[in-house]
This record gives C-alpha cells, structure tokens and sequence, in this order.
C-alpha cells in the first residue's frame, strides 16, 4: 500500500504569504507534494480568506524547489475561460520547472456565480466541462493555433507562446459514473474526496488502469482534543454535506444554514481530531486501500499550520512512511 503523503495549501483558511509560507515549511519537513484550492469565496464566514490560487501558486512554485504542486480544483468554465486555464497552466508548469499537475472540475456555485452566468444543471456543468478539457488539452499539446466551436465555447485562433518542456499533466476529480469516464478518457490523474473504489473501477474501465489518484482527507490536529473538535466544527462542519449540495449552494450563508444542525459529535466521527497518529493513519488507510496512490491532508485552522508541521515531521511522518512506504 504505497501512498505519497500531501499538504493542503487551503486558500479559504489563510492570506496568501502566510499560504507561501506554510509550502516552504511543508517542502522542509518532506511532505511528497501539495494541492491548492481554487476559491473565489470561503465556504464558511469564519473561514475569513480567498487569495488567488494562481498567484499563491506561482509565488510557491518560486519559493520552494523539489515539492510538487497541484490545483485541487480549478473550475475552467465560468471564473475562467479554458484558454486563460491553459496559459495559467503552462506559465506555472515554467516557473515549477516541471512539477505541477493541472486539477480540474467543474466547480461550484460558491466561487463561479460571481462572473453572473447562472448555474446550470449538472449534466450541462459537465458538457461544459468536457468542452473545455479538450480546448485546454489542444492549447497545451502546442501543436498548432486552436480555433474551436464548441455548444459552450468559441475559441479563435489560440496559440501558447511560453510552453514547458514535458507538457502539464491533467488531473480530473471524479463523484460518479460520467466524470470517471470524462477523467479515465483526458486525465493523467484521477482527483477524488472520497475513498470509494468503484470510482477508480469506473476510472479504470474507462482507461485510467495504472495512473495515479489523488485523494484529500482532513484532519485537526492538536494537542488538546476538545479544542482541535471545537476549531474543526466551527471551520469544517460543512463538509459532510456531500457533492451535491456542495456543488449548488450560491454563498457563505447558505453553508452556514445547511450545517446549522451539524454537531460537534459528527464532526468528530468524520474527522480525525486531537493528536493521535494511529487514528490518522487508520482514517488514510481507507484510500490506500480504494487505490489511492497520494492523499493530501488537509490540517483544519490557517493558524494552527506551524504547530501542525512540526508534529508531522516528529510523529506523523515517520508512521505514515512504515505504514506506506513511499
């Protein structure tokens, strides 16, 4: 069970130096890579931040030197055109001298409504997507200029100037049968939230037998446990509420309203709380044993990072690697 152990830059928890900052620290103490958020807003008020990923990331990929990086995900249909994406991805793939990964998905109402195009139904979202995974694709292949004329999508006459050598790996996140067979079809990468192995038998099937998959799982860690459930309900109690209402929800307030009757007993059954290693280790077990070949912890708290990057490296770290390997 060989699965490589992630870091979290969590853009709705923290400005952007001190997200720069937490990658230095993770690169220093041997986290295998990172993944940033793409957020336009925060999924809960009390979170507080927002920064540009793009921007954050590219200043990391100058800052550090060896850990790879990641969007995790960036929607390329509404915030952003997929020629924007794709130019963003090459000009990062340069300054990371190769070790960044494009994570796509289609996103949510939350960051996406702010352009004023309205939030179609899933299975549009997802022809939408499919479109701009081929435009994006095309841009990076530098073949030649792109023109497309797609149901969604006009693209006249594209050409990236600055590409990198080696291209930009596409990592495609995946909830069900339709975007499995997306991400099995474009995807180097299959990108999942959830340890569920039919989504990589789907992928498989769908040609992704033998690529890698990236999952994220959080935890809050800290040495007083009560504390470390209190900080996670107040911050991450929104994330039981699934895709689907996740997807759909159009602001702050409606996470707020929907997790309302979330208790801080729930949140401590989902989520690995206080400063045990074995509880996380046995919580990531779950992916590894789903397929998973990277899981991404996410630690819960913009300013518990330094106390959280410490613990790693004396007692996380040296687990996680008996346990596995990598």
């Amino acid at each position: 069970m060989s699965m490589q152990l992630g870091y979290t830059m969590m853009t709705e928890q923290a400005g952007p130096k001190d997200l720069v900052a937490h990658v230095v620290g993770a690169e220093r103490v041997g986290f295998d890579f990172a993944v940033s958020s793409d957020h336009f807003f925060p999924w809960l008020d009390s979170m507080g931040h927002a920064p540009n990923a793009w921007v954050t990331l590219g200043a990391a990929a100058q800052a550090t030197s060896t850990i790879d990086l990641m969007t995790y995900v960036t929607c390329p249909t509404f915030r952003y055109h997929p020629t924007v994406v794709a130019q963003q991805a090459a000009t990062l793939q340069i300054l990371a001298d190769g070790r960044f990964t494009l994570g796509l998905g289609t996103g949510e109402n939350l960051n996406e409504h702010v352009v004023g195009e309205g939030w179609p139904a899933v299975a549009v979202r997802q022809e939408m997507f499919a479109e701009a995974v081929q435009i994006i694709k095309e841009l990076l292949a530098g073949d030649d200029y792109t023109t497309f004329h797609g149901e969604f999508f006009e693209v006249d006459g594209a050409k990236i100037w600055d590409l990198p050598e080696g291209g930009v790996p596409i990592g495609i996140a995946v909830s069900g049968k339709k975007s499995c067979e997306l991400a099995g079809e474009y995807a180097d990468v299959m990108i999942g939230t959830e340890p569920k192995p039919e989504l990589g038998e789907m992928f498989d099937a769908a040609g992704g037998a033998g690529k890698n998959r990236v999952g994220q799982m959080p935890i809050s860690f800290g040495t007083d446990k009560a504390a470390a459930v209190t900080r996670a309900h107040e911050l991450f109690r929104w994330f039981g509420l699934g895709w689907k209402v996740n997807a759909d929800l159009p602001g702050t307030a409606g996470f707020e309203a929907a997790s309302a009757f979330v208790r801080e007993s729930d949140v401590e059954e989902s989520i690995p709380c206080g400063d045990d290693v074995d509880a996380v280790i046995e919580a990531a077990k779950e992916y590894a044993d789903a397929g998973y070949t990277h899981l991404a912890l996410v630690q819960i708290g913009g300013d518990q990072q330094q106390p959280y990057l410490e613990w790693t490296e004396r007692e996380l770290m040296p687990a996680w690697r008996s346990a596995f390997g990598s």
